[in-house]
């Protein structure tokens, strides 16, 4: 995983695709919960039982895993791991990297099974996909004919920020 800063522009029509193929993934694979996160931990679209889930923390954790695992990928001589399976006593965890975008987060118990949900995932994977391509492509148009403009804190460098501080 590379750790660039994502400006994710989310237009309405993607946003209905995406939240669809979440609901359709959430009931296919029989999930508890289901929900896209971009790699800086901002919960984008959720699907499921979120009631006594934390959702926000969980976010911001499942990013933090995300980075943690690519640094081990890395001292491993892995460009990445574009997966991450944790098993508990009542539920279990599965994340996976979507495209160079997103992470997708899958919670599911005793009424599914690992193999229900890693094919489920894998279609909902490449839907996804191609959404945050459009998703990207969109906003690279717009940026280049001047519909969006940079943030203003662009050009602003860790070692600019370092020096405000002294």
């Amino acid at each position: 995983m590379t750790n660039t800063a994502i400006n994710l522009v989310m237009y309405e029509d993607e946003f209905k695709k995406i939240d669809e193929e979440l609901q359709r993934l959430y009931q296919q694979s029989n999930a508890k919960l289901v929900f896209l996160v971009d790699k800086n931990g901002q919960l984008i679209a959720i699907a499921g039982e979120t009631h006594n889930v934390d959702t926000t923390s969980l976010a911001s954790l499942t990013a933090g895993n995300i980075a943690a695992t690519g640094g081990m990928a890395r001292l491993l001589g892995e460009k990445e791991f574009s997966l991450i399976y944790n098993e508990g006593e009542r539920d279990n965890v599965h994340i996976s990297l979507v495209g160079q975008w997103v992470i997708l987060v899958v919670v599911f118990d005793q009424r599914s099974s690992l193999g229900l949900v890693r094919l489920r995932v894998k279609k909902s994977s490449e839907v996804l996909a191609r959404i945050f391509d459009e998703i990207h492509q969109k906003a690279e148009s717009a940026k280049k004919e001047g519909k969006i403009e940079e943030s203003p804190f662009a050009e602003i460098t860790d070692e600019d920020i370092d020096k405000l501080f002294r």
